[in-house]
């Protein structure tokens, strides 16, 4: 009965691997645009709120990409501790059981 456990892994690691093309996509864009434009942060935060934070935030390190503006740098390792406690309470809470 490890599905569950599985499937929360095959779950965590797409939507990572989702935060990580969103940064890559996003630095492109912005490259091409030019020094000056602007690219939100909208769909950064909610795909590290639905559990790619850590996966968004180790890109945007790697890349040096908007390591410079406040919010990303403060909402994202956030969402990371929040994710960490929302997978820690559905381990500890018995929705997920190994039978």
């Amino acid at each position: 009965m490890l599905l569950p456990y599985l499937l929360l892994a095959v779950y965590i690691l797409a939507i990572n691997l989702y935060a990580f093309q969103l940064v890559r996509s996003q630095r492109r864009a912005a490259a091409e645009r030019g020094a000056g434009s602007k690219t939100g942060n909208a769909k950064l935060f909610l795909a590290g709120f639905l559990g790619g934070a850590l996966g968004a935030y180790a890109t945007m390190l790697a890349l040096r990409f908007k390591t410079d503006h406040l919010l990303p740098m403060i909402v994202l390792p956030l969402l990371i501790v929040l994710n960490a406690y929302l997978v820690v309470t559905l381990l500890r809470s018995g929705i997920l059981v190994i039978a």
